[in-house]
């Protein structure tokens, strides 16, 4: 095994190299990558929600940040950490994307903002519960994952029916219940955060940002296949 010095400075070559690299950082801790890369772990993750996708894309050479392409737009590649317990249990839902609260006209499920970011997404989960420190969690096999045509078909469904209630100005309507593996709930700081919707009459309204999350059964069923 490769010992590991400092994050890598460009981007990988390919998807087998990306994969590597990820392999090659399992077994470590975050207090332990911060080290190597220079950078300190906070004590706790309350306002540094997306640190550790932030530490994770360092360490594998990630380019995008958190542009609407994929993390590794030249390998089409979208990299995502997933908490899981010491029994491999997803313990949260993973954010996709934004959602419109308007969708734009022509948008359809092939051109979509979530098609686009999970056609083929690196998963990489983080063991550790919230109650571990930060520093203290460590980081898990990865996991490549394409989507079969059964699993986009449901992906595909869910967001089609989402996405018409919101072209139906029935937006405020929308729970966290909706959708076998893609769910739509406000995506913002705090509800004082509002962005323009168009309500049920076709009036302009005011409502709270939106973010598509995949479920944490469909995240478990996809570490689970091995």
């Amino acid at each position: 095994m490769n010992i590991i010095l400092q994050p890598p400075k460009c981007p990988p070559q390919d998807v087998p190299s990306l994969v590597k690299r990820a392999e090659s950082i399992a077994g470590l801790s975050l207090g332990e990558l911060g080290q190597l890369a220079g950078i300190a772990i906070p004590e706790h993750f309350k306002q540094h929600k997306g640190f550790t996708g932030q530490l994770i894309e360092l360490w594998l050479g990630a380019s995008a940040g958190s542009t609407p392409q994929q993390d590794f737009p030249e390998l089409g590649v979208e990299l995502k950490t997933i908490p899981v317990d010491a029994n491999g249990k997803v313990l949260e839902t993973t954010y996709v994307c934004f959602a419109h609260t308007k969708v734009p006209f022509g948008t359809t499920w092939k051109n979509s903002s979530v098609k686009n970011k999970l056609q083929q997404v690196l998963f990489i989960p983080i063991l550790g519960e919230r109650s571990v420190p930060p520093r203290n969690r460590i980081v898990g096999m990865p996991k490549l994952w394409l989507p079969t045509p059964e699993q986009d078909s449901v992906l595909k469904q869910d967001w089609e029916e989402l996405c018409e209630m919101i072209s139906l100005g029935q937006i405020q309507k929308i729970n966290a219940t909706q959708g076998v593996a893609l769910h739509i709930r406000p995506k913002a700081a705090d509800g004082t955060v509002l962005t323009q919707a168009t309500g049920s009459e076709g009036e302009a309204i005011l409502t709270r940002p939106r973010g598509f999350y995949l479920r944490k059964s469909f995240t478990q069923t996809i570490l689970n296949d091995c």
